[in-house]
């Protein structure tokens, strides 16, 4: 993911309530979202590394990871990012255990964030710099590809819009689809300087990223409820934000 909101035990009915959206580059080959046979787990996958991005678990499991943008990228032979999630969804480790085991070897990827979420916590592990296994309090928090909860502007719009959400009690997903929807670049006093060039930042300041061979893949909304019941919501986007199709997939028993 590029972009993500995420409520952590504070909405009346929803113990967990994330919005993000993934960009890339569209001609990555992706699988879209779908129960992957045999796991339990519900979420997209990468076809050239076999990872994810944002996915759903049994009992309402949920990982989510964003890189971490620090200048154009080297080239990066290690393990991929995208494993992450998986190993989480697919496991029966709690989100803390899991955090705390990660956290001595999260220095082996390249730059990432990544948030895990059980039934009884909500842990963030980053690597760039080196965060530990820290608790998520409750409330709304944003990641980006940058520190966990860093103040980006698309960050802080799409965490507003979760937060009146959130007040509201709302069940109606159409104020998340509106926000991840969001084409609005950033004034040039307000960008971060990651080190990419000012035309570039620019460009990648808008929560939805509309291009030929670079943009919005896929925005994701999951909901968990209270009781562990929990849905996940994909939808897809080809060059230029032309639509491509949604799924919607409710958790079920290991398959």
């Amino acid at each position: 993911m590029c972009l993500v909101a995420f409520a952590w035990k504070s909405h009346p009915r929803w113990r967990l309530a994330l919005a993000g959206n993934r960009d890339e580059f569209h001609g990555r080959p992706t699988a879209p979202l779908a129960v992957w046979p045999g796991t339990g787990i519900l979420a997209g996958r990468d076809l050239r590394t076999g990872g994810t991005w944002v996915g759903l678990g049994r009992d309402g499991r949920v990982a989510v990871i964003t890189n971490v943008r620090d200048g154009l990228p080297p080239a990066f032979d290690g393990p991929s990012r995208g494993a992450l999630p998986v190993d989480f969804l697919a496991g029966d480790q709690s989100a803390a255990a899991h955090a705390e085991g990660l956290a001595g070897i999260a220095g082996d990827y390249a730059p990432f964030n990544l948030v895990l979420a059980d039934a009884d916590a909500c842990t963030y592990i980053g690597n760039h710099p080196a965060s530990g296994a820290p608790a998520v309090t409750p409330g709304v928090h944003g990641l980006s590809n940058a520190a966990f909860d860093a103040p980006w502007p698309k960050t802080r719009r799409l965490r507003e819009a979760l937060q009146a959400w959130v007040d509201a009690g709302h069940d109606d997903l159409a104020l998340l689809w509106q926000a991840l929807a969001d084409e609005r670049q950033a004034a040039d006093a307000d960008l971060p300087d990651t080190g990419v060039g000012l035309a570039l930042e620019r460009r990648l300041s808008a929560a939805f990223i509309r291009g030929k061979d670079y943009g919005t893949r896929a925005g994701t909304i999951i909901l968990v409820g209270h009781d562990g019941q929990a849905s996940i919501h994909e939808r897809r986007f080809g060059p230029e934000g032309l639509f491509e199709g949604e799924t919607v997939l409710v958790n079920q028993p290991l398959l």
